[in-house]
């Protein structure tokens, strides 16, 4: 399982990879779309921003996967959204803009999770590795 210094220091590279190139890298990895997502702090009140990989992207709606690397416990962006679902999310070609986090339902997680296993291998892999449900997340426009 990553550490938290890898997972911030690899969230850190990605976002000044996009800075860097102005967009031109990055929004892409693993042949995957990004998003930059910003949370407030269930804690701080201060608002948090990561780099996410979206495994799915049904219309207008960006499915993520609260994954923290097949972790025991839930990544910090997952448990401020969970607290306060109002969040904003800047993608290829879309800036900066108001969101609503949806944690899926078991039900709509069993329908999606073959489609997202089979376009990043490694969520499969992450599911093994702990014995939570790794929950997927749906932004949906405001």
């Amino acid at each position: 399982m990553p550490s938290n210094f890898a997972l911030k220091t690899m969230n850190a590279l990605h976002k000044t990879g996009l800075a860097v190139t102005r967009g031109k890298w990055g929004w892409n990895p693993a042949g995957m779309p990004a998003i930059k997502l910003y949370t407030t702090g269930r804690k701080s009140g201060v608002e948090r921003e990561s780099m996410l990989t979206c495994p799915v992207v049904d219309g207008d709606t960006f499915v993520i996967v609260a994954s923290r690397g097949g972790d025991d416990f839930h990544p910090a962006w997952f448990l401020n959204l969970r607290d306060n679902p109002k969040v904003w999310v800047e993608a290829q070609g879309q800036p900066k803009h108001e969101r609503r986090a949806r944690i899926g339902t078991s039900e709509e997680r069993a329908a999606l999770w073959p489609q997202i296993t089979s376009t990043y291998k490694g969520y499969a892999g992450y599911q093994q590795r702990t014995e939570r449900e790794i929950p997927i997340v749906f932004l949906e426009r405001v």
